[in-house]
């Protein structure tokens, strides 16, 4: 049945006017869990997709020149009027989750067995059943960092519980592509560690543990200023998720627009769309 609407929506799309003149390049379609639309996607990339990574797309499909990348709406609770700083949160390095998966998420059975046993880390199975999501958020708000490891895709809803949580999130995933990146620097409220680097033993710990309760501050009060733009708000809010997504699409439509020669990636390449997009 799921094949079936799928070709059904293809070919509803490709027969009307609008997808005609322009071949579905000034067209945006919400596909953002990894295994949406796994047949149609094939037949629908001239359009601009709004993703949640490029894990399961092929790069003539879905590209960072051409698609929008969107947060997952974060599970566990907002955490409101946090003071909860440095010295209030005994745990440093937090992780509860899948531990084995396939693909680049094999990484976390490597982390899980390097770091069991350190001291001040929780790294332990997890799951959304039963009392799973109050755990893991009493778990973020009680820790320093959090890590985000790739899963069976390089992005999980994991880092926007981290950063509603105000637990620094240390991210290992090297194919990863964020929200907002051309405009939200992430390096200001994120760590950044290599895979490679990950599994060297001692590597993560000795570099967490170098980090000073200033530079952890300064990060933990740009986590909080940032939060909002991961929130999903009905109805919207200035600056909140569903705001800043359209206006990443505005910039990827006026990008576009800007350029001499179009590129048959662009999502508006000859395209006669010439209105303002309205946000």
């Amino acid at each position: 049945m799921n094949k079936q609407l799928q070709t059904k929506l293809v070919r509803f799309l490709t027969d009307q006017e609008e997808w005609k003149r322009s071949g579905g390049r000034d067209h945006v379609i919400l596909a953002h869990h990894p295994n949406s639309m796994l047949d149609a996607r094939m037949k629908l990339w001239p359009c601009m997709f709004i993703l949640s990574d490029f894990g399961r797309y092929p790069p003539n499909v879905a590209n960072v020149e051409k698609d929008v990348i969107a947060p997952y709406k974060h599970v566990v609770r907002t955490f409101v009027n946090d003071s909860a700083g440095y010295d209030d949160r005994p745990t440093l390095l937090y992780f509860k989750g899948a531990i084995y998966r396939k693909a680049g998420g094999i990484i976390r059975q490597e982390l899980f067995y390097l770091l069991r046993d350190e001291k001040d880390v929780e790294f332990s199975f997890g799951t959304v059943l039963k009392n799973g999501i109050r755990q893991a958020s009493n778990g973020m708000h009680s820790s320093k960092f959090c890590l985000n490891i790739a899963g069976d895709t390089p992005s999980s809803n994991r880092l926007f519980d981290a950063i509603v949580s105000h637990c620094v999130p240390v991210i290992v995933s090297d194919d990863i592509e964020l929200p907002y990146e051309d405009v939200l620097d992430y390096s200001e409220f994120c760590i950044f560690v290599r895979a490679s680097d990950a599994v060297k033993k001692g590597f993560l710990m000795k570099l967490l543990r170098s980090i000073t309760k200033e530079q952890w501050t300064q990060m933990w009060e740009r986590l909080k200023e940032v939060e909002g733009y991961f929130e999903f708000q009905f109805p919207s809010h200035k600056g909140d998720a569903v705001q800043m997504i359209w206006q990443a699409i505005a910039r990827k439509r006026s990008s576009c627009l800007s350029c001499s020669t179009f590129h048959a990636s662009c999502p508006l390449s000859q395209s006669n769309l010439t209105a303002p997009l309205q946000l």
